[in-house]
């Protein structure tokens, strides 16, 4: 048993996951002789077997079902252990793995490209995303969330700068049809906003009181499409006030949207609170928003 590599566990899993050694390989970057060396050294030191080898792949064994239940939890803790380790001391160096939402990575791609400068040792990985990133899972240091203020017992969250969604218009959309003056003048406008699955946020929910369907004339899952159909001049449509500073040509489209305490949060998991890694970066970007 003490012969047993973490290595070959982990390529276990995944073969238990592709289901085959050249995927598992494709997935770890190793090559498949690799894989199946692992596999078999495994099997052979707990003298059980994981997998039924046939045609068609690698199924699972009883043992291997409890490895693939087993493993995650295992993963998670070792990812744990593996970012208190490295960031308990005081160096401001190495990797810090941040992520944020499509709509923010932009405006923070800058700001990082200034925090670099200031600490050169330090690696940045951006992963931008609008799904939510467990951070005890290991794969983020760092989560920039738009929106509410998140929940958790494991997490440390700090307010960067409030949102404030408003309406803009490129000043070429302006100059063609202007802007409107009262509520009934938003159903002759064109709108870009985004799609059904979001049309339940409040701001967006304001303007589809007002308008028909048809006076939609770009939708999108995706808030970088929406931002660049706004300055493109497809229409009017929402964005974070610190989008807008990015385009000094959009103009404001006064209206009276609903409020809400939405704001850009900064979130770590409290293992590394003694992070200083992430104390700099959280310090750099309150001074630089």
């Amino acid at each position: 048993m003490k012969n047993i590599s973490w290595d070959d566990y982990k390529t276990a899993y995944q073969v238990a996951l592709d289901g085959s050694l050249s995927k598992a390989g494709k997935s770890l970057n190793i090559n498949h002789s690799t894989v199946l060396r692992r596999i078999n050294q495994l099997e052979q030191a707990l003298n059980v077997k994981l997998f039924i080898r046939h045609q068609r792949g690698y199924k699972l064994t009883d043992a291997g079902f409890i490895l693939m239940d087993e493993m995650p939890e295992l993963l998670a803790k070792f990812a744990s252990l593996e970012n208190k380790l490295q960031h308990v001391e005081g160096d401001i160096s190495g990797e810090l793995r941040i992520t944020t939402v499509s709509s923010y990575s932009p405006v923070l791609t800058l700001k990082l490209k200034l925090f670099l400068q200031e600490y050169p040792n330090i690696r940045i990985k951006l992963i931008s995303t609008d799904t939510i990133i467990a951070l005890d899972s290991g794969e983020a240091h760092i989560s920039l969330r738009a929106g509410p203020r998140p929940n958790g017992v494991d997490l440390i969250v700090k307010e960067l700068m409030p949102l404030n969604t408003q309406y803009y218009a490129s000043s070429d959309y302006v100059e063609t049809y202007g802007i409107p003056a009262t509520l009934a003048d938003l159903n002759e406008h064109l709108w870009v906003l985004p799609s059904v699955e979001k049309h339940r946020i409040p701001f967006v929910q304001y303007v589809l009181g007002h308008i028909d369907k048809d006076r939609i004339a770009f939708q999108s899952n995706n808030f970088p499409d929406i931002y660049q159909a706004i300055i493109n001049g497809v229409g009017i449509g929402p964005l974070a006030k610190y989008q807008a500073l990015t385009d000094p040509t959009l103009c404001l489209v006064p209206l009276d949207l609903p409020k809400k305490d939405e704001s850009i949060w900064f979130v770590y998991h409290k293992d590394l609170k003694r992070s200083a890694r992430i104390t700099c970066l959280y310090d750099f970007l309150t001074t630089t928003l």
